[in-house]
Order: structure tokens, then sequence, then C-alpha cells
């Protein structure tokens, strides 16, 4: 699979904030998913992730203060940093997230 329509993809997901990966590039791996409105509770990685809005708009919080992340813009979240979802985030989310923490 070379193109991907991403926003017809996260539209036929079963559910709204379970991503699909669709596939990976070197140790990262990239994934797709759609933001419904709903809020999700804070949490942290040991790897960084990028969030890409490509339609839509998402209501980051990182370390109590929020981000909004409109499309066309990505946020890097590096790791080990606390971030959450406020409600009202909608649209279409890539992200792409290390599998292994870099050497």
């Amino acid at each position: 699979m070379n193109v991907i329509d991403l926003r017809g993809t996260a539209a036929r997901l079963p559910s709204a904030w379970g991503s699909l990966l669709l596939g990976r590039v070197g140790s990262a791996e990239v994934k797709v998913l759609r933001m419904d409105g709903r809020p999700l509770p804070p949490e942290s990685h040991d790897v960084a992730e990028a969030l890409l809005v490509v339609e839509g708009e998402l209501h980051l919080v990182v370390d109590d203060v929020e981000v909004r992340v409109r499309a066309g813009e990505v946020y890097l979240v590096e790791a080990g940093v606390v971030h959450a979802v406020n409600s009202g985030s909608r649209g279409t989310l890539v992200i792409v997230e290390h599998t292994s923490p870099p050497s």
C-alpha cells in the first residue's frame, strides 16, 4: 500500500480514538485515528511521539497547559511528558511514534 486516504481511513474505523497502524518507517510506527470530541485521561510514554492533525483540531493538555493543534500542524511530545486530550478534539489525527527508545 503506497497511497493512503487518511480521512477516509479514519472515518471507516469502528470506534473513535482507536488507532490503526498504517505502517512502519524505520523504528517508528505511523497510525491514524478519528477524534470524536471526547476527552482522554493523562498519559505519558517512554518514547517520543508526533501528533499531526490532518483535519479538525486537537485540544491537547501538556503539563497542565492547553495547546490547540489545528489542521496542518504537528505537536511533538517528548518521552516522559504527561499529556491529555480535552473535550472538543475532533477530526483526523496521525500519530508517529518510536517503537523503541533511541540509542
